[in-house]
């Protein structure tokens, strides 16, 4: 019911399929319990006798010319060529008689399915499909659970399976991602810096990136999917990038008697060419991404679109908002001008000694 259902363009599923039929021609083999009871021939006989005469049963193995040679016991092929054959057969009573098969089981034409499938010990049916176009895969799973409670039959029960899964699993983590991505580029720069203040002035660039990444992707009707997700976390380098060559300079300039306002305005005009050089050369080798035809483009465009409105937006805002963070939160905590002091007197007091 659920594939039928999913060939309305509404349901927002495409190519709905499955490979479990409940309708391939079968024969039943139904044994008479209390006959063969009564005729002392045990159930074991009859299901023995019915597999080894239609299929085969192994024996042993024997060596002949060098050559090892396996014995099966089955009947002949002209006896088990169609299912009344089963009427010939014989099966062994605890007495010792022969009885004709015939007189236990009974022949009756049924449907059924072909294959019985188990998940998690149940039986089960798998299901495949894909979202429509312009849909997510996100949205893709949330119309096929829809669809699957709408024409559900009673006691039954779905679970994802294969990358249905793992996205099910690693739905709701992009935030948790994305602030681990900024915690450990803090602490390497922490690291690298010596300082806690100075990597919080750099990460200041990435909500700029985000914005101008979500921006563009909203401006391209583009969803919000792994893709996208993958894109944010790799600008968080690349946005931060730009940044580092500006506060770098900046301290450089501090430590060498500047005030804190010149410092940051000599950085920004230092760098000002190799950020754009550099920000713009990026920019122009993800194009290709940003214009991609062909299979998987969606996904690429989806990359491409992130980290190009993201790389757009955080290297014009970050000439410009970056030194004036810097001179900001620098004056906040009281920083810069003894460090200039410190470094002006360092001098006088070496040639003193």
């Amino acid at each position: 019911m659920l594939v039928g259902a999913a060939r309305d363009p509404a349901s927002g599923l495409l190519y709905l399929n499955t490979t479990f039929t409940a309708n391939d021609p079968q024969l039943a083999v139904t044994i008479d319990r209390q006959k063969a009871e009564a005729m002392g021939v045990p159930m074991s006989q009859i299901t023995a006798a019915m597999g080894t005469f239609m299929g085969s049963s192994y024996v042993n193995d024997f060596n002949f010319n060098n050559r090892s040679y396996r014995v099966y016991v089955q009947a002949d092929q002209q006896f088990r060529r169609n299912a009344a054959d089963l009427r010939q057969y014989y099966v062994r009573s605890n007495a010792g008689q022969m009885v004709p098969l015939d007189n236990l089981v009974e022949l009756s034409e049924t449907a059924g399915p072909q294959v019985i499938s188990h998940y998690n010990m149940f039986r089960s049916a798998e299901i495949d499909g894909s979202p429509a176009e312009g849909l997510s895969s996100g949205q893709g799973l949330q119309n096929m659970e829809r669809l699957f409670n709408k024409y559900k039959l009673p006691g039954m029960m779905f679970s994802w399976t294969g990358l249905a899964l793992e996205e099910q699993e690693s739905a709701g983590k992009t935030i948790l991602i994305f602030g681990l991505g900024l915690l450990v580029v803090y602490l390497t720069l922490s690291a690298q810096y010596e300082s806690f203040f100075l990597p919080f002035i750099i990460l200041l660039a990435v909500p700029m990136a985000v914005l101008g990444a979500l921006a563009l992707v909203s401006a391209r009707g583009i969803s919000d999917d792994v893709y996208v997700q993958i894109g944010l976390v790799m600008l968080i380098g690349l946005s931060a990038k730009n940044s580092i060559l500006i506060v770098e300079f900046a301290e450089q300039q501090l430590h060498h008697g500047r005030s804190i306002v010149d410092a940051a305005i000599v950085a920004a005009e230092l760098r000002l060419r190799p950020i754009l050089m550099t920000s713009f050369a990026f920019i122009l080798g993800v194009l290709p991404l940003y214009f991609a035809t062909g299979a998987g483009a969606l996904g690429r465009r989806s990359v491409g679109t992130t980290i190009v409105g993201g790389m757009l937006l955080s290297t014009v805002l970050n000439l410009f908002f970056i030194p004036v963070l810097y001179v900001i939160l620098s004056r906040l905590l009281g920083r810069g001008d003894a460090a200039a002091t410190d470094e002006s007197d360092a001098p006088e007091t070496m040639e003193a000694v």
